[in-house]
């Protein structure tokens, strides 16, 4: 592999030197074919420096060294035949004004017909040499041939398609051919745009991609709708064709140049989700000049919080977490990112009462974002002591210390999982929502809660599991084919977070609104097609049945939880059935003596707890 890529660093000089030797030994050739004996050896050398200077003069302009094989066979043998046919005009020309004593019109023929058949011969056995050095079997989504034209399809026909256009035009016509464009404005259809065709609409586009060969497909609107978008990739890949996507003028931006920025379609793409609009003063009012403290700050949610709190200028960053390799990580970016603002990296474990009352004596956070929990449903299913332990206890232990060292505002990160659950963490984090009332009925502490559902591309989701199964070949495990799941990605369900922290006022627990829920199935099936692969041929989809505690589908709230708007259109306030606080603290007092004392019937406790929590009884509950 070295080897070759070495050979294609120094490809066009490679090239000149085996033209130059071509030349010569075609003249030589045909000097002794006509018995033609060198006397004067000096005049020899000039005569045959201006030769190898004409036909590499040719060569040039027909610009045969931009790529040491080419694959338009034809087209440029074609042009080898005419720039030796004129290299040879133009010899005889010279040598009848430079009356040259050696290359005169018979020896500058035969040299022609000789150099040009060479030229010829030895490109397309140089071509046939390396396809066979390079005929290794591909799965379908392999990226084409470096030097292969590849057939263009843009999708839109505005400044977006224009720049990919223009870029073309002038640097990667050996790399594609714009077969057209296509546009929903009816107006545009049959027009052209710098010689470029408006082909058809969006439903065209199969038809489009059958008839002219589309090789590969780049989606350049940028003025659409997250969800028209969304459909106009599913048509696209519908016919199987590689497609690649212009971000946001915003994004384009940061890099420059239009072709810098066109990336391959993501699994976000496909949520058909637009843009969150946050408020950004009121958040910069929240965090500016505070010590803010995130636990579980390593973590997929936390790591992503303390990215976005540190664009609001705090006066200082505490990142607790209890796994030192991620706390390290978050840590050494955000210090290369941000030298200026102090970063406190602390290892620990929201269980450990007095390291958190040292945590927050020494650091005295004003604002506290609540991430750390165990989130692993079936793991949690199989261990629900330490899931009470940490989830419960850990968040009762941090807003007990937030409201005694005056803590301004609390936000605990939960979950969909806690609306009517029938796993343990789930029934968990809806205990951690009623910690979180009972909390703010005894401190001046602001506490709130924000409920979303998965995240992807987080820690333990389906997405990165997908990912893994696929580049292994799969099979690709779904447990049912009819569950379903609500999905955000993280930064925007940390920038929601981030604005309804902004807005709580106590007590309130906030539902980001996820948009249309997803079928695992269908998420797994749009994985596959974007790793370029077939559903069901390429790669195998398993179904393995519903895990221990797992749900068809989850939902972010119950019947009597009335949902209230908030001024972001993405984030409601529900208002979930309080306990009366003295029923509250015996019953969480009989949770902590049932979970840190091991008892086997702890989910008949959280049961009384959470009355809609179901569960299956198994042999150890009922020792």
């Amino acid at each position: 592999m070295k080897i070759i890529n070495l050979a294609k660093k120094y490809r066009h000089l490679a090239l000149v030197l085996i033209d130059v030797i071509v030349v010569i030994g075609s003249y030589v050739t045909s000097l002794l074919f006509l018995n033609t004996q060198i006397t004067d050896l000096l005049e020899f050398t000039k005569e045959m420096c201006i030769a190898v200077l004409v036909y590499e003069v040719f060569l040039n302009v027909f610009q045969m060294y931009r790529d040491m094989i080419r694959y338009e066979i034809g087209e440029d043998y074609i042009k080898y035949l005419i720039s030796g046919f004129l290299s040879t005009i133009l010899m005889i020309v010279i040598s009848n004004m430079l009356k040259f004593d050696y290359f005169g019109a018979r020896i500058n023929i035969l040299s022609g017909i000789f150099i040009s058949g060479i030229f010829v011969l030895y490109r397309i056995a140089g071509r046939s040499i390396l396809s066979r050095m390079s005929n290794v079997k591909r799965p379908k989504n392999a990226e084409k041939e470096p030097n292969k034209i590849e057939n263009l399809l843009i999708i839109g026909a505005g400044m977006g398609a224009k720049e990919i256009i223009l870029a073309v035009n002038n640097t990667m016509k050996d790399k594609y051919n714009i077969v057209g464009m296509i546009d929903d404005n009816k107006n545009k259809l049959n027009k052209s745009i710098l010689g470029v065709k408006v082909l058809g609409t969006r439903y065209d586009i199969p038809d489009i991609v059958k008839e002219k060969n589309v090789n590969i497909i780049y989606l350049a609107i940028d003025n659409i709708t997250q969800r028209s978008r969304k459909n106009i990739i599913e048509i696209c890949q519908t016919t199987g064709v590689r497609t690649r996507v212009l971000p946001s003028t915003e994004e384009m931006m940061k890099k420059g140049g239009v072709m810098n920025n066109l990336r391959d379609v993501e699994i976000e793409d496909l949520l058909g989700r637009d843009t969150i609009k946050l408020d950004n003063k009121n958040i910069t009012d929240l965090i500016k000049g505070k010590n803010v403290l995130v636990t579980g700050g390593g973590g997929s949610i936390g790591s992503e919080l303390c990215r976005q709190i540190m664009k609001y200028n705090p006066a200082k960053l505490i990142i607790f977490d209890i796994y030192e390799n991620n706390l390290y990580d978050i840590q050494m970016e955000l210090d290369a990112h941000y030298p200026k603002t102090k970063i406190e990296a602390i290892v620990g474990s929201v269980r450990d009462k007095e390291r958190l009352r040292k945590v927050f004596e020494k650091y005295s956070p004003k604002l506290v974002f609540h991430a750390a929990a165990h989130k692993h449903v079936p793991l949690m299913e199989d261990s629900p002591h330490d899931a009470i332990k940490n989830n419960v206890f850990g968040t009762f232990n941090i807003a007990k210390e937030a409201g005694m060292s005056g803590v301004k505002r609390m936000v605990l990160i939960s979950t969909d999982k806690a609306v009517r659950p029938t796993n343990i963490m789930g029934a968990s984090k809806r205990i951690c929502e009623m910690v979180i009332q009972y909390m703010n009925s005894l401190y001046d502490t602001e506490y709130v809660a924000v409920r979303f559902g998965n995240v992807l591309g987080s820690n333990g989701s389906v997405v990165p599991l997908f990912k893994k199964q696929i580049a292994n070949g799969g099979p690709v495990t779904v447990t049912h084919p009819e569950i379903i799941r609500y999905f955000m990605t993280i930064p925007e369900a940390v920038s929601l977070v981030l604005e309804a922290g902004a807005y709580a006022e106590g007590g309130e627990i906030f539902i980001l609104d996820m948009g249309e829920p997803v079928k695992i199935l269908d998420l797994a099936k749009n994985m596959i097609r974007l790793s370029g692969l077939t559903p069901g041929e390429d790669i195998e989809i398993q179904f393995t049945g519903l895990r221990p505690g797992e749900k068809l589908y989850e939902e972010l709230l119950i019947d009597e939880e009335n949902k209230k708007e908030t001024k972001n259109k993405r984030i409601f306030i529900g208002s979930p059935r309080m306990m009366e606080t003295e029923q509250f603290s015996e019953l969480i007092a009989e949770l902590d003596h049932a979970a840190f004392s091991e008892d086997p019937n702890i989910r008949e406790v959280v049961k009384r707890l959470v009355p809609e929590y179901t569960y299956k009884q198994t042999n150890q509950q009922t020792k």
